[in-house]
């Protein structure tokens, strides 16, 4: 890929019946050749990591596939100017940036493993949704686009086999089969379903059934993409002596991609006494469970303060409110009023931009939360996903009445 100053200003480089990316869905395994101004180099990767973050929370919100977190998914990806459709005759340039934007941030998610495995991570589930907009036409053309022979079992040989499909896969019934597409897979590729009898295994063949089958393209795109991540990252040193995309590429993996909370608005102010119910029902899992330690503790040490104060903060609490509050907590301590002006309330004026260096302090992302300053002994600030026990977790988010299954789809992340 190489980059210019000017805006790109040509038509497509390609005519649509020579269409390099021909699909919504794709395994990205050819890096971009064109010419990209640096212009949009910017936008694109910026749009791209909006749309991770969209897919990332959608997930911890909706449970994945179900028409609500659908419906969602494919509105922001209409929004940002992604395809979200299997064919569209016109969406040549939202493919053409879906393409150069994977790649771009590639380059900027490489740097660590922490980085490598949230990039994986939202890119199989921005995959899995695809995938499933596609009928059984479309998934055979995308196969023989990129060199994966799994063909499908013809209703002939299905009809023939159907009592051992019945019987060999878990849950389904005679119309289970008929209604189902079957994909014939090499023993290599099905090993973990062959090994715990998932499937009907014969002739060095297994017989997946379409939504078994996804699991194996996706362990398929994750082998791919952490290897090229891995080779990335090899390479990254050269990319970096391009002054005009190392400070992109830095910025990007620690991007706040959300709301300009510094921004003063008339809307979305809360008062004091909101907080309480608005913990129960609205905060995210990391903000609820700081200030549950607040309110039991009468203290946060200072990551769980800078964290939650600034959230606070962005969700409406004014400076004032902010001194009454924390005050007011810190009192039912430990600490007096004295004590709190003297030690604390500076802080939180700082965070205002009302001292020091007069910067007006936007709230943590969430993977800065992630990345930086993991809790230890007696604190509460980080992200509970990451940094909580398994055990912990699960016990939590059953206080929190969490369905089962949400929570296995949780702790299976």
């Amino acid at each position: 890929m190489q980059f210019s100053k000017g805006r790109w200003r040509g038509s497509r480089l390609v005519d649509v019946k020579e269409d390099p990316y021909p699909f919504s869905l794709q395994l990205y395994l050819q890096p971009p050749t064109e010419n990209i101004s640096l212009i949009e180099f910017e936008s694109f990767a910026v749009d791209r990591l909006k749309l991770l973050k969209v897919v990332e929370n959608l997930g911890v919100s909706y449970v994945k596939g179900t028409p609500q977190y659908k419906q969602k998914l494919e509105s922001e990806l209409k929004n940002l100017q992604f395809p979200y459709h299997a064919l569209l005759e016109k969406d040549y340039d939202r493919r053409r940036k879906d393409h150069i934007s994977h790649f771009i941030l590639r380059l900027a998610y490489c740097q660590t493993e922490e980085l490598r495995r949230w990039f994986i991570q939202q890119e199989m589930d921005l995959f899995r949704y695809r995938f499933t907009q596609l009928n059984e036409d479309v998934i055979k053309k995308f196969l023989a686009y990129v060199n994966l022979t799994y063909d499908s079992v013809s209703e002939i040989e299905k009809k023939e086999s159907a009592g051992d499909l019945r019987s060999a896969t878990p849950g389904f019934s005679d119309s289970d089969v008929k209604d189902n597409v079957f994909y014939l897979v090499p023993f290599s590729d099905a090993a973990d379903l062959v090994r715990v009898r998932r499937v009907y295994f014969l002739g060095g063949y297994a017989y997946v059934p379409h939504q078994d089958f996804l699991a194996i393209l996706l362990n398929n795109y994750r082998t791919r993409l952490s290897k090229a991540l891995a080779i990335t990252a090899r390479s990254l040193p050269i990319i970096q002596t391009d002054e005009r995309l190392q400070p992109l590429l830095s910025h990007l993996s620690h991007a706040y991609v959300g709301p300009d909370y510094s921004i003063e608005k008339n809307m979305g102010k809360i008062s004091i006494e909101q907080i309480d119910s608005l913990s129960v029902k609205s905060f995210p899992l990391c903000m609820r469970q700081l200030h549950k330690a607040l309110r039991e503790n009468h203290h946060l040490r200072h990551g769980g303060r800078m964290q939650y104060g600034l959230f606070l903060k962005g969700i409406g609490l004014t400076l004032e409110q902010a001194l009454q509050f924390w005050k007011v907590e810190f009192m039912k301590g430990k600490v007096d009023a004295d004590k709190f002006d003297k030690g604390y309330a500076y802080n939180i004026r700082h965070s205002y931009g009302k001292e020091g260096k007069r910067t007006d302090y936007t709230p943590f992302s969430c993977m800065k939360i992630i990345m930086s300053n993991p809790p230890g002994q007696g604190d509460y600030h980080g992200c509970p996903f990451r940094h909580s026990d398994p055990e912990l977790l699960k016990q939590k988010l059953q206080s929190y009445k969490i369905p089962p299954t949400g929570i296995s789809q949780i702790l299976d992340w």
